[in-house]
């Protein structure tokens, strides 16, 4: 089983600068939700953005040590107009 801090390692070693919230969705520890704030994914399409999440993610998802990931990415500034609205 993986831990969610080794998710976010994983994440911010491919993105630096990223803010990153992950969550056991099941209990079970391979069912996850991830929220990723960065702004390396200025100027890239949301599936983009979650290609790129998914690269620092590869071997864990292919191992199975993931097996399903419920992905939000958003730039500072997107993530700044989602929480205003929250």
């Amino acid at each position: 089983m993986i831990s969610l801090e080794q998710v976010e390692t994983m994440i911010k070693s491919q993105l630096p600068d990223a803010q990153v919230k992950v969550q056991d969705l099941t209990g079970g520890g391979d069912h996850l939700e991830a929220i990723v704030i960065s702004s390396e994914f200025e100027g890239k399409t949301r599936v983009k953005q979650h290609q790129m999440v998914y690269g620092a993610l590869q071997e864990a998802m292919a191992s199975e040590a993931i097996h399903a990931l419920a992905l939000k990415t958003y730039t500072p500034a997107s993530w700044e107009q989602a929480s205003q609205t929250v």
